[in-house]
């Protein structure tokens, strides 16, 4: 048996401004973007540059008690987690254009880590794992 997820959906105020985060600021792909006339609504998928794994769907709130999740799904947890194959350069980077990051890196026995805010406030490690740690060789 083979299984993957596919998508994670996160939850966004606005769709234009989800994408230009994800895209213009993280570097993320806008894989697609597709009105669903039926449901009025966007299908709007990012992920990492030249990732083969999990995707987010930006999916708008649409619902009044969807809107108070905006930023905190995860009741205040890091919620999403970005491997990369420089962690240097990338917290280089994002520190350089504003990326708002609230515990500075550190070395843990995985590898090496720092956690950043998305726009909404949502939090997220930026990662390099260790090349011995299981993930990192998948």
């Amino acid at each position: 048996m083979k299984q993957n997820i596919v998508h994670i959906a996160l939850v966004v105020k606005d769709y234009d401004e989800a994408i230009d985060f994800y895209v213009n600021q993280l570097q993320f792909e806008l894989i697609e973007d597709t009105w669903q006339p039926e449901q009025d609504k966007r299908w709007v998928v990012v992920a990492p540059p030249n990732s083969h794994g999990v995707s987010l769907l930006l999916a708008k709130a649409s619902k009044p008690g969807q809107h108070d999740f905006i930023g905190n799904q995860t009741g205040g947890r890091v919620f999403l987690f970005l491997n990369t194959d420089d962690f240097w350069r990338d917290y280089e980077r994002m520190k350089s254009i504003g990326i708002h990051f609230i515990r500075e890196p550190k070395e843990q026995d995985y590898g090496t880590v720092a956690v950043f805010e998305d726009l909404y406030g949502n939090l997220w490690d930026l990662l390099q794992l260790n090349p011995e740690h299981p993930m990192a060789k998948r």
